[in-house]
């Protein structure tokens, strides 16, 4: 190997490029410059925001994607490589990549929209196909809820936007809805005035608005009351079962049944006289029907050829009263 040849040609590529490699380092140096300007000025602008920080990670990690993904282009096109053939490499790949993570695609296209959107927040109880529980991370690509025996579950984005969800974490007040079954001979006024003192007596129960309960439904076995309480929401569940449990105690203490379910019998006495046609059953008449007879192979093909015979006998008695009719108009002509 010719190392002097090899020198030279380095030497020789310097002088004929210089300009070409002085201008490659100021554009590296500038672009470093202005990337970190400007992802700078973004981050300002986005804490400024109400938007999430997750979102605003994602943003700033995108835009800086892009600018040093320019920037490289920018370098290779200075020192003349074609950069055609790279931008359609990276159109192919990134078209690859999707088609290979296409639900993760969709949960990410998800996930933005449940973030930008603020459709609840980390703390949030909510409810959705089925699941429900505490929202303890939120991502691109994924929610997880924390379930109230210490389950953890992980739920697609896509899953979420898809679906109804019923965030009951989203306001600081929330309702607490009871129904209470009494037995038909109870009090009516009584059981309302037990409740609603029994949800007064709870002092994280708000008093604007004032409980309320009311008969709702008379059903087969029970009287049923529907009444309902407003607390904050991290209180919901501590109200709820302090109500249940004081209301039937105070149901004791008043002698107001709960009933079970109830089932009215009568022994029927009377004796029914239900009309009867005929003493007995009709006789059996036999329908009369055509008898069919069934053919063989060997008859049926008989049956063919004794039908060809007479056609055939026909046709030479025509034939011979043609001849005789011609024979009769000879003699007459020649007379």
């Amino acid at each position: 190997m010719d190392w002097s040849n090899i020198w030279n040609r380095i030497v020789s590529y310097f002088e004929t490029n210089i300009w070409n490699i002085v201008l490659f380092f100021v554009i590296l140096i500038l672009g470093i410059i202005i990337i970190k300007i400007v992802l700078r000025l973004l981050r300002k602008v986005l804490s400024k925001t109400k938007m999430e920080k997750i979102a605003q990670q994602f943003i700033c990690t995108a835009v800086k994607f892009c600018l040093w993904l320019l920037l490289i282009l920018l370098l290779l096109d200075r020192i003349g490589i074609e950069i055609s053939g790279i931008l359609t490499a990276i159109s192919a790949l990134i078209l690859a990549v999707g088609m290979a993570l296409e639900n993760n695609m969709a949960n990410l296209a998800n996930g933005i929209v449940v973030v930008s959107n603020h459709m609840f927040k980390k703390g949030d109880y909510i409810v959705v196909d089925g699941v429900e529980g505490n929202i303890t991370d939120i991502n691109f690509l994924f929610t997880t809820l924390l379930t109230s025996d210490n389950k953890k579950i992980t739920i697609p984005n896509s899953t979420i936007v898809n679906n109804s969800v019923v965030n009951l974490g989203a306001n600081e007040k929330r309702r607490v809805d009871i129904t209470f079954s009494v037995a038909y001979e109870s009090d009516i006024e009584l059981v309302k005035k037990i409740v609603i003192d029994v949800m007064k007596s709870d002092g994280r129960v708000y008093l604007d608005p004032e409980p309320f309960c009311r008969l709702k439904t008379m059903n087969a076995s029970s009287l049923d009351f529907f009444a309902n309480c407003w607390c904050d929401n991290d209180d919901y569940w501590d109200v709820y079962y302090y109500v249940v449990e004081w209301v039937y105690n105070e149901f004791k203490r008043n002698n107001i049944s709960v009933p079970f379910n109830q089932l009215e019998v009568r022994e029927r006495k009377d004796h029914i006289k239900v009309p009867v046609i005929g003493s007995s059953l009709p006789k059996r008449v036999e329908k009369v029907r055509r008898e069919k007879k069934e053919k063989d192979v060997f008859h049926i093909f008989k049956d063919k050829l004794h039908t060809k015979k007479k056609k055939g006998k026909n046709k030479n008695i025509e034939k011979a009263d043609e001849i005789v009719n011609n024979e009769k108009n000879d003699e007459n002509s020649e007379k």
